[in-house]
C-alpha cells in the first residue's frame, strides 16, 4: 500500500526506508489512491505549469478590472513601475504573484494551488524562480509533486481553506509549498525544505480571512504577492540549515489549533477585519445594489 500523506516526519521516514525521493512518493501516492499513472500525473502537472505560466502573463499584459472595480490592474502597475524597493527580481516575484491572482479575480483561468484564493502564490514563485535560476520545465515539475505532498499534510493536520482556517490556512499553505518548491529546485536536503515549510507558517499564523463584500479580492490579490515574498526569505533562511526550532509537524498542528478558535467572522464570512471597516461595508453595499440592478428583468 503507498504511503498516506498524515505527517511530514513519516514522509521523510518512508522516503528514507524505501530508498525513494519524497516526489516519487507523491507520484505512486496518486498511482494507489487515485488510480493515475505516473504518466497521467507529470502531463496533468506540465499542463496546470502553462495555465500558471498564462495566468502571469495575462495579468501583466491584458485589462485586469473586476466587476466591483477593487481591482484594477495592480499586477502591471507595479511591474512597470521604476523604481525597484530592493531588486527588479523582487519586483518581477511580487507583481506576477498580482497578476495571477488577479485573473482569477477578473474569472480568468487559473491553478487552485491549493485553493483559487491563493492561486497567485505558485505561479508568481515558480515563474521567478525558473527565470532567476533558469530552472528546467522538469526540475519545476518535480517541485509540483513536492508542493502537491506539502498540501496534503497541511490538508489531513490543519485546514487549506479559508472558511475553516482563515486566510493562514490558504495564503499560508500556498505559500509553505512556494518555499518546498524553491528550496528543493535549488538542490535543498529534506530537513532545509521541511523547516522552509515551518518557518513560512511560523510567519503566517493567525492571518484571518476578511474578504471585503465577500469578493475574493480585498485584501486577497496584495496578499497573494506578501505571502510569495515570505516564502522567498523562508527559503532563504532554511537553505543555509537555519532551523525552525519548532518541527514542522507541530507548526502545521499549532496552525490548526489557532484555526480551529478562529471566531467564525475571520473565516472566509465578510463580518469581521476589513469587511466590517467602514469603507469595506460601503463597498460591500455598493456591490451588492450594482448586482441587483443588473439582473434581467423578471428576476
Amino acid at each position: 500500500m503507498a504511503f498516506l500523506f498524515d505527517s511530514f516526519e513519516s514522509w521523510k521516514e518512508y522516503s528514507i526506508d524505501n530508498k525513494q525521493s519524497l516526489t516519487t512518493v507523491v507520484l505512486d501516492y496518486e498511482l494507489e489512491q487515485k488510480g493515475r499513472s505516473h504518466e497521467e500525473t507529470l502531463k496533468g502537472l506540465k499542463a496546470a505549469w502553462e495555465v500558471m505560466k498564462s495566468a502571469v502573463n495575462s495579468g501583466l499584459n491584458e485589462d485586469m478590472v473586476s466587476r466591483s472595480g477593487m481591482i484594477n490592474n495592480g499586477a502591471k502597475k507595479v511591474y512597470r513601475h521604476p523604481t525597484a524597493v530592493l531588486s527588479i527580481e523582487f519586483q518581477r516575484l511580487v507583481s506576477r504573484a498580482l497578476a495571477a491572482k488577479e485573473v482569477n479575480s477578473c474569472m480568468g483561468r487559473i491553478v487552485a494551488a491549493p485553493t483559487a484564493g491563493a492561486s497567485g502564490i505558485m505561479p508568481g514563485i515558480l515563474f521567478t524562480l525558473q527565470e532567476i535560476h533558469q530552472i528546467d520545465d522538469d526540475m519545476i515539475i518535480d517541485a509540483m509533486l513536492l508542493a502537491a505532498g506539502t498540501a496534503l499534510i497541511m490538508e489531513q493536520k490543519a485546514s487549506i481553506a479559508g472558511a475553516v482556517g482563515g486566510c493562514q490556512a490558504e495564503t499560508g499553505t500556498a505559500a509553505a509549498m512556494g518555499a518546498a518548491s524553491i528550496v528543493h529546485c535549488l538542490g535543498g536536503n529534506t530537513d532545509q525544505i521541511f523547516n522552509a515549510i515551518a518557518i513560512t507558517v511560523q510567519c503566517m499564523l493567525g492571518l484571518v480571512c476578511d474578504p471585503v463584500a465577500g469578493l475574493v479580492e480585498v485584501p486577497c490579490v496584495v496578499r497573494n504577492a506578501s505571502a510569495a515574498a515570505i516564502a522567498n526569505s523562508s527559503a532563504q533562511i532554511a537553505i543555509a540549515d537555519v532551523s525552525s526550532v519548532i518541527p514542522v509537524d507541530e507548526v502545521i498542528e499549532a496552525m490548526g489549533e489557532i484555526g480551529a478558535s478562529m471566531e467564525s467572522r475571520y473565516k472566509e464570512t465578510a463580518q469581521g477585519g476589513l469587511a466590517a471597516t467602514k469603507t469595506g461595508q460601503a463597498i460591500a453595499r455598493k456591490v451588492l445594489i450594482h448586482d441587483i440592478e443588473i439582473l434581467p428583468d423578471g428576476n
